[in-house]
């Protein structure tokens, strides 16, 4: 008997918007920077902002419609005060750690119930403690050793999330409270649908995608002369978001280039995921640049390597999702060869291109890795093609 497909619940969808709140402003910390520092701390706290979000997509996708409306609400809050700290990070870190130990605390109070604990077993990161006692720590500590700190906590939940199993902390919990002479929890181990999680994970990229749509409209009011210049660099910034788009969602899974939805499990899924949505958020920060750039003529070296950088990783992961699932076939040379080679050119030398021509000619980057694909969906859809 076939099972009905689950969607995301209205509660999710409303929690999500978070998501458009936090990718809105982690975006600015690498817009228009060329400073490696501020890429080391977009990093840490973009992985920081993700891991939160990621814990109560985790509760919502087991919990579905059992989901408890003021935990997700009070973690809502939380990750808006999170993204609020951003724009102004050196006034406002204590806020942004302070509110991330209490969405994580939060998070991890969720699966406690009168009767049993769950315990999720493909991501036990949200039971997981030891990550957090850096961010605790770090309330005594001043930049930049605070956000060293940040980094070391997200550090152990990255090696946990990759090597730790719900049996294991299951076992921990058991023992701690042996050592403490209480009763034992009970316990229960849950598992994530991976169907609705799927679509979670790519609701969460479409968001960053359109973080990029706003960023270039906002970057287009900002420039006097409507010329052809201006039209032809945001119609190149619209073809490489809808190839991106093809290539990560139309034929990826979860945000994932190319992937299978079978290639993967949670644990290698859940930071590939983290991964490219980093990614496509640095993307939309640099749209706003090279729109920008449509006055003097040419796109900075600093956006030129972001975008490129970005573009040549996007290609690594979808290469890495191929192999995984299974797919790979001779074109894909032509796709790597492409994927890399372009942004390595464009690197060094699309300084003497107009941001319309980068633009276009970074586009030619992603096209072969989606061309591939279109013989093989339209034999898949053809009339007779299922019984073939």
């Amino acid at each position: 008997m076939k099972t009905e497909e689950r969607h995301a619940s209205w509660l999710e969808l409303f929690f999500d918007l978070v998501a458009v709140a936090g990718v809105a402003q982690l975006s600015h910390l690498v817009r228009g920077t060329t400073s490696w520092s501020d890429a080391g701390l977009y990093v840490v706290c973009f992985l920081a902002f993700w891991t939160a979000w990621m814990c109560f997509t985790v509760y919502g996708n087991v919990t579905g419609e059992a989901a408890h409306t003021m935990p997700v609400l009070l973690a809502m809050a939380g990750l808006v005060f999170m993204a609020g700290a951003v724009h102004d990070l050196d006034e406002h870190a204590q806020a942004f750690a302070i509110a991330y130990v209490a969405v994580r605390g939060l998070a991890s109070r969720v699966w406690e119930g009168r009767e049993n604990t769950r315990i999720i077993v493909e991501w036990p990161v949200v039971h997981a403690g030891m990550g957090v006692v850096p961010w605790f720590v770090s309330f005594w500590v001043d930049a930049p050793g605070k956000y060293l700190l940040w980094a070391l906590g997200l550090g152990i939940d990255l090696v946990a999330g990759l090597t730790m199993s719900g049996e294991r902390v299951a076992a921990r919990m058991t023992e701690r409270a042996t050592q403490s002479r209480r009763p034992a929890p009970g316990l229960a181990f849950a598992h994530l649908d991976i169907a609705h999680f799927g679509e979670r994970l790519g609701l969460f990229t479409i968001i960053v995608l359109g973080e990029g749509v706003l960023t270039v409209t906002e970057a287009a009011t900002e420039v006097p002369d409507w010329a052809g210049p201006l039209f032809w660099t945001v119609l190149g910034v619209l073809a490489l978001l809808a190839a991106l788009w093809g290539a990560a969602l139309f034929q990826g899974f979860g945000g994932i280039p190319y992937l299978s939805h079978t290639a993967w499990g949670p644990r290698a899924l859940l930071p590939v995921h983290c991964l490219v949505a980093g990614l496509l958020a640095a993307l939309a920060a640099g749209f706003g640049d090279v729109v920008e750039s449509v006055s003097p003529g040419h796109v900075a070296a600093g956006t030129r390597w972001l975008l490129c950088g970005c573009v040549a990783a996007f290609t690594v992961v979808g290469v890495a999702a191929r192999v995984a699932s299974k797919m790979w076939k001779r074109w894909d040379f032509v796709a790597v060869l492409a994927g890399l080679g372009i942004p390595a050119g464009l690197g060094f030398l699309g300084g003497t291109l107009t941001p319309a021509r980068f633009l276009w000619v970074l586009v030619l980057a992603i096209l072969p890795g989606l061309v591939r694909e279109f013989p093989r969906r339209r034999r898949a859809a053809a009339p007779g093609a299922e019984g073939a």
